[in-house]
């Protein structure tokens, strides 16, 4: 992976992508906190809902690109990081539509990779953790090789390397977004740092991951056999 120089020119070309299934009720609120505190444009990926997700994010101030099927979570998010190399951003900042990432973080959580001191930077609150997920937390880690703090958080910055990486074919059967794209770029020398910030209860829904052990043990099996095949690069993707 090509990373750019620590003196990076600023101002960079950046973009935030919001993938979303069915969020009417946050959607609207998340846009217009973003364009509350940054010039960057929003799109939101509508994940094939059923409510008026897709109308509410526009009336919010957003572009939408609304799927005929639902891709999941990294289908989604991987549609609008294709949709990002397309227009030739160099930056592009992923956030869940729920209200959990604040867009108070932005500046922050941007400022490793347009220095570029990181290509890839993630929004990291481990006071969230509970019980069960700072076990589960510490199981992945150990298996996956991985010394991110919140390997689950979704409120991530990518560069332009970065970008390009996981819009290619081979990204795109990732089941989980979290431990199979740090893989992957881990893989492709990608240098990824957390910066702590602060996370609110989602709104209107619990964790996809973490709320029944049959599902954490089935994504920690998930990163397990992630983490063996990084082991075999050539092997991996």
């Amino acid at each position: 992976m090509q990373h750019a120089h620590d003196q990076a020119a600023l101002p960079f070309n950046g973009v935030v992508i919001i993938p979303a299934l069915n969020e009417s009720n946050n959607v609207g609120a998340v846009v217009r906190e973003i364009l509350d505190h940054t010039s960057l444009p929003v799109v939101v990926i509508d994940d094939a809902s059923t409510d008026d997700t897709a109308a509410r994010a526009r009336l919010a101030g957003a572009e939408v690109i609304r799927l005929p099927l639902q891709l999941g979570a990294w289908g989604a998010t991987q549609t609008g990081l294709r949709y990002a190399q397309a227009r030739g951003y160099d930056i592009a900042i992923t956030m869940d539509a729920d209200g959990q990432h604040e867009a108070s973080h932005l500046a922050e959580l941007m400022q490793p990779v347009i220095t570029g001191k990181a290509d890839v930077a993630i929004g990291a609150c481990t006071a969230r953790g509970s019980r069960m997920r700072r076990i589960a937390w510490s199981m992945m880690k150990r298996s996956s090789g991985l010394s991110i703090e919140d390997i689950t958080s979704g409120f991530r910055v990518y560069n332009a390397s970065a970008i390009s990486e996981l819009a290619r074919r081979r990204a795109t059967l990732l089941e989980y977004q979290d431990i199979g794209v740090l893989l992957l770029l881990l893989s492709k020398g990608a240098r990824i740092v957390d910066v702590e910030v602060a996370m609110p209860p989602r709104i209107g829904s619990g964790s996809r991951v973490f709320h029944s052990w049959r599902t954490v043990a089935y994504y920690m099996m998930y990163t397990l056999l992630l983490g063996l095949s990084k082991r075999n690069p050539r092997q991996a993707y």
